[in-house]
């Protein structure tokens, strides 16, 4: 098979650059609503056959797979973290510094489990169908993706598939992982790293007690056009992380968005005072960034003006771990809470 389609995740990333979980305010609520969402839609892992529900209808899974192949975004690292390397997985085409197509957590993970010469489907322009059937798959894991029906369809010839539950690129960390866990019949082990990754992030938030109930927005800018900006809705994992850290999202920003399932709003300049009630932003790129401040627009933005941004890089690791899973979250989550603490410590000054 040599049929390609254009499902890049390059997209995701930088549609809102470029042109580039869980709704509400509490916490609690959110990581119990979704847990709760991705286990529901799903049979009990002790027995087969396995039938899981996604937005192409149902997958079954006739015994425990043995050969677990992963396509797209993210889905490798929850194998991964459950012990398993699978016969193949996508290249990460957005924030890894090296060809060797691994973002670090990955290829640290990989050296753990004794991994030297993994096989990396290199489709950052299109699946590549004939490389993922020469892998000889079980199943493939897709729970966060944005694959299409005819790619279903491809892939589905191949091996059982495992897609998301109703859109694509809005699943959350915890929906990954119990969609790709229960593919691979390890439901269980998966709710257990689901455990220990709300351990760590509560863990890890208790060391800056500053952040509990503090507005802030993820937003990006796209470079040489100031005239809009793009504003990261909660339905978009960036912004439920920031949520799940312990942060709000200002109701100027939740009662602006009019699609629940959209993960970003487009926003004017002339409208960006609906961000004049967050405490800090989070974006990407780097501090040459602050030339936004000097636009008679923008720069109006209090956050701005004061400087209280968080600014995550573009095209690196963190800016990748943006989409978390347990993997990238235990990488990078000091390194971001450190950079979220900076834009804190602005607020004050």
């Amino acid at each position: 098979m040599n049929t390609k389609r254009k499902t890049s995740i390059t997209t995701l990333f930088l549609s809102a650059m470029s042109m580039l979980l869980l709704f509400g305010c509490s916490t609690e609520d959110s990581n119990s609503t979704q847990t709760e969402s991705a286990s529901a839609n799903t049979e009990e892992t002790s027995e087969y056959p396995i039938v899981i529900e996604h937005a192409f209808g149902e997958t079954v899974i006739e015994s425990k797979p043995e050969r677990v192949a992963t396509i797209q975004w993210g889905n490798h690292d929850v194998a991964l973290d459950l012990g398993v390397v699978p016969v193949g997985f996508s290249a990460a085409n957005y924030g890894v510094q090296d060809d060797s197509g691994m973002l670090p957590w990955t290829a640290e993970k990989l050296e753990e489990l004794g991994e030297d010469d993994p096989n990396i489907y290199q489709d950052t322009d299109g699946l590549d169908f004939e490389a993922i059937s020469d892998s000889n798959p079980d199943v493939i894991l897709a729970g966060y993706s944005g694959i299409t029906q005819e790619d279903y369809d491809i892939l589905s010839e191949i091996a059982p598939v495992v897609a998301y539950e109703t859109d694509p690129w809005i699943t959350t960390w915890r929906e990954q992982v119990m969609l790709n866990a229960t593919g691979m019949g390890m439901k269980e082990e998966g709710e257990q790293l689901i455990e220990d990754t709300e351990n760590l992030i509560q863990e890890k938030a208790s060391e800056y007690p500053e952040i509990e109930g503090l507005k802030a927005v993820f937003i990006a800018f796209t470079p040489g056009d100031l005239s809009e900006l793009f504003v990261y809705t909660p339905a978009d994992p960036r912004a439920e992380f920031l949520i799940e850290l312990g942060m709000e999202y200002p109701e100027s920003v939740l009662n602006a968005i009019e699609d629940p399932d959209s993960f970003y709003l487009t926003v004017s300049a002339e409208n960006a005072d609906i961000l004049n009630d967050a405490d800090i932003l989070v974006t990407y790129g780097d501090e040459s960034y602050k030339a936004i401040q000097d636009d008679p627009l923008l720069g109006k933005i209090p956050a701005i003006e004061r400087d209280s941004v968080a600014f995550i890089g573009d095209n690196t690791a963190l800016a990748a771990a943006g989409t978390p899973t347990p993997l990238s979250i235990a990488y990078t989550i000091d390194e971001y809470l450190e950079l979220i603490g900076g834009a804190i410590e602005k607020i004050d000054e």
